[in-house]
């Protein structure tokens, strides 16, 4: 369908003769004008000429896990929208289980002959698996920077929120509140920001009230991510005794809290929670939750701006970047009653 000069010169409030001039990319029209023409395209539906649509700088994988735990489709976003502004064009592929792996979400992307990929919460965060495929991508060269885990003798930026000092900040929060059994729930231990957010729980629980290793075991509970996981990791510490829980993500603090109602207690009156991540949403449960805030905008477009550094040929330093959470005090924690 032919565009109508009539048309577009009256849905952008001009004349016929400025669309003109701007469809045929002539000087003398202001950028706001020009602006609102091509909007006016859009807008009716038409297509842009060839000479006016904006060339993208390339594409740039973004591969995250499952979308269910509202923080990753809140990385996804924000990096989406700085690759954009940057000129790249995203290609987002999200991971489920049993559907495709990161490897072969990878092996579509080079075929796509994209600029750079952005990992987030991949295997690199998975102590178990083989780092090797990151180097096999950087010795091609490709340019990778990885969100939310760590591998050694990999020469890429990582980009990191210090976990360890969430498991501290959380207990040190809930010890201040009179809690002494304080449990720790989380997923599996193979992943590294696990293993750094028990050691700072651990540490914590040591400096704080003088537990010995063997106590402080008593008190973790690790299941699957996820909201059944975290039901099943609090039954478990409920029979102990725990009065305050530190969650591995917010979904296994809205499981803890589930647990905790279904024995006929409350939150946060008979048991308190704190969850981790502050997801999109996470403010509006019943009580709204007390948990540690990742920075995610703050980490996307650090990582964006690593990726895009690299791609350009001027690397940053390879090394962990690490982004301190913060601590968000709502409704689900209070004083112990005991």
């Amino acid at each position: 369908m032919r565009a109508r000069l009539s048309d577009i010169a009256q849905q952008a409030e001009v004349s016929e003769a400025t669309v003109s001039r701007v469809l045929n990319d002539r000087p003398g029209v202001s950028a706001d004008t020009r602006q609102a023409v091509l909007t006016a395209l859009d807008v009716l539906g038409y297509e842009r000429p060839a000479r006016l649509r904006k060339r993208s700088a390339g594409l740039v994988g973004l591969v995250v896990p499952e979308l269910d735990n509202p923080i990753f489709p809140a990385f996804a976003q924000i990096i989406e929208t700085t690759l954009a502004q940057q000129g790249f064009t995203p290609v987002l592929c999200t991971q489920t289980p049993g559907g495709v792996t990161e490897d072969e979400y990878v092996e579509m992307l080079l075929d796509r002959q994209v600029s750079g990929i952005v990992f987030v919460s991949g295997l690199h965060a998975d102590s178990t698996s083989d780092p090797e495929r990151y180097r096999k991508l950087l010795a091609r060269p490709l340019p990778i920077v990885l969100v939310n885990g760590y591998a050694e003798n990999i020469e890429a930026p990582f980009i990191s929120c210090d976990d360890r000092a969430a498991g501290e900040l959380a207990v040190a929060h809930l010890v201040a509140l009179g809690h002494k059994k304080i449990g720790l729930i989380s997923g599996p231990d193979r992943y590294l920001p696990v293993q750094r957010k028990i050691e700072g729980y651990r540490a914590a629980m040591r400096r704080l009230l003088n537990l010995s290793d063997a106590q402080i075991d008593e008190m973790i509970s690790l299941s699957l991510f996820g909201v059944e996981g975290g039901d099943a990791a609090a039954s478990r510490l409920l029979d102990k005794g725990v009065t305050g829980f530190v969650c591995g993500s917010d979904l296994m603090a809205l499981g803890a809290i589930r647990a905790v109602r279904q024995r006929g207690l409350q939150v946060p009156t008979d048991v308190s929670v704190v969850g981790y991540d502050d997801s999109p949403l996470i403010a509006f449960t019943d009580p709204p939750m007390t948990t540690l805030r990742q920075p995610v905008r703050a980490m996307a477009v650090a990582a964006v701006r690593a990726l895009v550094d690299e791609i350009k040929g001027h690397p940053a330093p390879h090394s962990e970047y690490i982004f301190r959470p913060e601590l968000v005090v709502r409704g689900s924690t209070a004083a112990h009653s005991g």
